[in-house]
Parts: structure tokens; sequence; C-alpha cells
């Protein structure tokens, strides 16, 4: 014997005089609220700044109300142009129910395409941060179904099973579907609470969502795609279960065959579209992403970025381009002391900034430079070890330290003058390689009387007391 089974709320609309408040639009409010504010804090963790998602959101939620109400007119038109019960300007009232989810996102990405567009952001990286927070917001919306005891299933005996009561509106028609009605207690069936299904698997594949990006680092429009496949294998599950009127095909409700089409599109472009995420500015349109870096904004920067993940449909130069945009930004940051956000993303700026590029005045070179002209500093390092005898001829520029600052020529340089096979051709001509007196020992040029000794420790030389080789002034 079942003890209980889960009750339907007896009314979904109350009033506060002549103002009606609808349980359906609460609950659609609140999952816009919490979506935005979640949304937010996505997007800003990505790189992107505060209000923005506000800002695309203004063009997005309208457009998502139409398409969904254009897509349960369109599945659902005997209801309102056949023998159905309703009228047709009986379509133009929101307020009495009726949205269908695909018209929703598939309109609402087109609103949120304007919005981002006018704002500069890319859509598919801002996708991938929405869209947890989109699913949890259908979720929320889910709560409005239960209160217009609508989207139900077939009857059914188990313990969870949910009571649909008769409801009795004001001009006394009693009908189950009646939205602005009261119950008057008389249960009607017990059916599968499917609404409650739905909004239990949007929930699970929000986690899925969230440990995924936090995993893998997908981007570029993958996780909305993941997101979207995800919800389209849990309607399917319960548009087989639903019982309620609906437009079929061949004998099976529409939503089935919109739920496998969508779900074709969006498993294709998650398996196609290119791997790895949006890197700093990128999430931006070039234009943007200009304003933005002369504010100083560096955006997101991923630690675990891995080059091998990233887009492999870019041409070389393309690849070369966003490298050395990522490196200058990155050795602008730490030249400016910016505070790193943790120290993961501290040492990978340190270790870009040691290999970036920089020009004479010691600023980074970008991707705007040439590539002909970036030497490393571990080039210039190289270079003065094998041609030891270039780099000393001028050894204040070569070291970047002079002699000044340890009182020993050329030891900066790690090798001095080991590497001469000429002693002779250099000893012979000491004034011609150090035309003026050395200021680091603070005596004149001094040249080691053996030539020999010179080759192997030249620096020796610059030490040795003058007054003990009087011949050589």
């Amino acid at each position: 014997m079942v003890l209980a089974y889960l009750p339907s709320p007896p009314e979904g609309v109350w009033h506060l005089g002549p103002v009606p408040l609808r349980a359906y639009a609460l609950c659609i409010i609140v999952g816009i609220i919490v979506a935005v504010w979640w949304g937010n804090r996505r997007w800003k963790a990505r790189g992107g700044q505060e209000g923005e998602v506000l800002d695309v959101a203004i063009w997005a939620v309208p457009f998502g109300l139409v398409g969904g109400r254009l897509y349960h007119v369109a599945t659902d038109w005997q209801t309102y142009f056949g023998d159905g019960p309703k009228e047709p300007i009986d379509a133009l009232k929101i307020w009495d129910g009726g949205l269908g989810i695909w018209g929703a996102v598939l309109l609402g990405a087109l609103g949120a395409w304007i919005g981002a567009r006018r704002h500069g952001i890319r859509l598919p990286a801002f996708g991938d941060a929405l869209a947890p927070a989109i699913l949890l917001a259908q979720a929320i919306g889910r709560l409005g179904n239960y209160f217009n005891q609508e989207l139900y299933g077939r009857e059914t005996t188990v313990p969870w099973g949910l009571k649909i009561y008769e409801r009795v509106d004001a001009n006394g028609v009693a009908d189950p579907g009646l939205i602005s009605g009261t119950s008057n207690g008389h249960v009607v069936a017990i059916v599968h609470p499917t609404f409650l299904y739905e909004l239990l698997w949007n929930v699970l594949v929000v986690i899925l969502l969230v440990v995924v990006d936090r995993r893998f680092r997908i981007g570029h429009g993958r996780l909305f795609a993941l997101y979207v496949a995800g919800y389209c294998v849990g309607r399917f599950g319960v548009e087989l279960m639903r019982s309620d009127p609906a437009t079929h095909i061949f004998g099976t409700r529409i939503n089935v065959f919109t739920a496998v089409l969508v779900f074709a599109c969006a498993a294709a472009y998650f398996v196609l579209a290119p791997r790895g995420r949006e890197q700093g500015l990128e999430i931006y349109h070039p234009q943007r992403a200009e304003e933005l870096e002369e504010l100083g904004v560096a955006g997101y920067v991923d630690d675990r970025y891995d080059a091998d993940t990233a887009d492999t449909d870019d041409t070389d130069e393309d690849r070369d381009t966003d490298a050395g945009t990522r490196r200058g930004r990155a050795a602008r940051r730490v030249d400016t002391d910016e505070a790193a956000d943790s120290p993961s993303e501290a040492a990978l700026a340190a270790a870009i900034a040691r290999h970036t590029p920089r020009t004479d005045d010691g600023e980074p070179l970008t991707a705007e430079s040439s590539t002909d002209d970036w030497v490393l500093e571990s080039e210039i390092d190289d270079t003065a070890d094998s041609n030891p005898d270039v780099v000393d001829s001028t050894p204040d520029d070569a070291d970047g330290t002079a002699d000044v600052v340890d009182g020993t020529p050329d030891v900066a340089d790690g090798t001095a003058d080991v590497a001469d096979s000429n002693p002779d051709d250099v000893d012979s001509n000491p004034d011609d390689l150090d035309s003026t007196p050395d200021v680091a020992d603070g005596t004149p040029d001094v040249v080691d009387s053996s030539p020999d000794v010179a080759d192997r420790n030249s620096d020796v030389a610059d030490t040795t007391d003058p007054d003990e080789h009087p011949e050589h002034h």
C-alpha cells in the first residue's frame, strides 16, 4: 500500500489586490536572476568585465521569451487555430503558460549574439561561461510547471507519484489544466512528475558541466554544445513519459524529434570545434581587446593551457601572432608589477617574460613586431660564449653590468677570453683591445707580460699591480 504521494499546489496564481502574482512567471524571473548572477561570476573568472553579462542579457531574455512562445504556438497550433479550446488572440497571452525551451534557446542565442557584438564579445566564449547558469535557470523554471499543474507524465503507482487536482476558476469552470483556478480537493490522477525528473536531470548536467570545465578547460563554444547535448538526452527520456496533449508526428511527440535533431547538431559541433580555451583578451573581438589592453586589462591566463590542444586549423602565422601577443601581454604584466592571481600564474608570467624578446629600450616585442628582429637573452649569452673576444671588445655593453660591478673585467661573461685561440694576436696590441683606461680597477690598461698566461686567464692580467711590471707602462 502506498502511504503518500506528492501533492500538487492548490493554486498557481495569488492576488495582491488587483495584481496577480503568477508562480510560473516568478520562477522564470528567479531563474534569470540566478543565471545573470552566476554567469557574471563565471564570465569575470574567464577575463570578462563586470556588467557585461547583464548587458547581453538585456538582449537575450526578450528574444528568448518570444522564441519560446513562437515554438509553443507553432507546435500546438491546433490549440489556437484549430479545434482547440483557445482563440487565436490567446496566442499572445504568454501569462497563460506555454513556452518551448527549444525556441527560447534558439532566439535567445540570436539576441545574445546581437548583444555580444555590440560589446565586442565573442559569442562562443560567452556561451561557455553562461552554459551551466542557463541550465540551472531552466531547472528553477521547471518549478513553474509544478504550480501550473502541467507537463506531467503517465499515470503511475510509484511512491513519488504526483497528485493532479481538479481546479475551479471564478466562473465555476472545473478543469485540472486551469492555471488561474483553485483546487477543490478532488484527485483526477496520480502521474509521473516529469517536471521533477527534468529538474533533477538538469541539476546533474550542471554539475557535470562545472566539473568538465574545471578539469579539461574546454572552450570555443564546446561547453555550451555539451550543455545542449546533455539537456537533449534528458529531455528525450522525459518526452517519452509525458501524456499531456502535444503535436504528434508518426505517432511520436514532436519534441522527441526535436531533441534528437538538436542533440546531433550539438554533438557535431562539440567534435568539430577547436580544442583548448580562449586565452587572455581572446574572448573579445580585436577592437574591444585593444581598448581593454590600453586600460591595462590582461584578461584570463590559464596556467594549465596546452598549446598542443589549440586550434589546429590556424596557420603558422596566426599561431605565431597569437603566441607573440600572449608573450607581450604577460611581459607587460610583469613589468608593471601587476599582482598575480595565484603562484602558478605568477610563475607562468615570469617564465614568459624571461623568454620575451625586447627592444633596445627594454620594452617587450609584441605580435606587431617583426619576428626577424627577435633575439632572446639566452641567444645573446650563447653568442658571447662562442665568440668571447667579439663581446669582450665592448664588455660594458655585452655584460650589461660593466666592469665596475665586481672590479674584475669580463668576469660576468662566465668564460672571459679563455676561448681565444690566438692570444698572441690580442696581446700584441693591448691598446687596441682596450682603447680607454679601465675604470674598474683604477689602473691603465695592463696586459699580462706573458701572452700565454693571458690566454688561460685574461682577467688576471687586469688585476696585476703595474708597479711590479714597469715595462708595461
